[in-house]
């Protein structure tokens, strides 16, 4: 009988993927283990000798769910197959993280282990097109679609997910620190937009273009809702299909108690 195991990161997605799943076989990269999830770890400069333990307990099909950060190697630790792949994946991670993802999941492949997406295993975590809470008014949409124009256009760079738009001004783009500081960093800057009366802003989040839907999808939740309204934004928005929404229900109400609208766009 064919397994599923889950490589879980930190936040909480990989809970939310568990449970979806039935009796997952759970592990997480040394020292990035989620809270509350008991998972074994294993460390990259073993990585072969651990693709080998996944086989040899009938895992067919791997889920990778949550933030993982680029470890410190220890070169001392590296095993002699797994070494030779060395050259392999610093070559990838020169062109950032989405070429070293993409070359671990081709080593995954190549040991013949299939990749699954949240979407394959977790569907319901991933709105399809509409609005969820409030009503974006035409301006609010004009900043939404601006703001995913500045996402297509950073795409090729690596550089983020995220970005706040109010009255056509790009307030703040997502890098490195994430989400809360991005968001933390437009509300100390609310005052650059234009009109003070005029439309509050939206935060937009997008997949890259062109990138691997199967892992690093961007996410959002309550914290979310919670932060974009500290920010004094008028709503979140996201592209349909391509957007991890955690605990539905919770930043739903969330939102409509803050005032924020929820709207999974159509994608451009």
């Amino acid at each position: 009988m064919s397994r599923t195991a889950v490589i879980a990161g930190q936040g909480a997605l990989a809970p939310a993927v568990i449970a979806a799943l039935d009796a997952p076989l759970v592990y997480s990269l040394d020292g990035f283990a989620p809270e509350g999830v008991d998972a074994q770890p294993f460390r990259l400069e073993r990585l072969v000798p651990f693709l080998d333990s996944l086989l040899d307990q009938d895992v067919s099909r791997v889920v990778f769910a949550g933030a993982i950060r680029r470890p410190r190697l220890d070169p001392d630790l590296f095993d002699a197959r797994t070494a030779q792949l060395v050259p392999r994946i610093m070559m990838a991670m020169q062109s950032g993280d989405d070429g070293a993802l993409r070359a671990v999941l081709d080593v995954f492949q190549e040991h013949g282990l299939a990749i699954a997406s949240v979407a394959e295993v977790a569907s319901d975590l991933i709105p399809g097109e509409g609005v969820l809470a409030g009503e974006p008014s035409a301006a609010d949409r004009r900043d939404a679609e601006r703001a995913a124009l500045i996402l297509a256009a950073m795409g090729p760079l690596d550089i983020g997910q995220g970005a706040v738009v109010a009255q056509g001004q790009c307030l703040a783009i997502e890098t490195l620190p994430g989400t809360a500081a991005m968001l933390d960093f437009a509300a100390c800057h609310a005052a650059l937009r234009p009109n003070p009366n005029g439309a509050k802003g939206v935060f937009v989040k997008a997949p890259k273009p062109g990138q691997d839907m199967r892992i690093d999808l961007p996410t959002l939740g309550p914290d979310t809702v919670t932060q974009a309204a500290a920010a004094g934004l008028a709503g979140i928005a996201w592209q349909a299909g391509g957007v991890i929404l955690l605990d539905r229900d919770h930043a739903i109400r969330s939102a409509e108690s803050a005032g924020l609208f929820l709207w999974a766009m159509p994608p451009s």
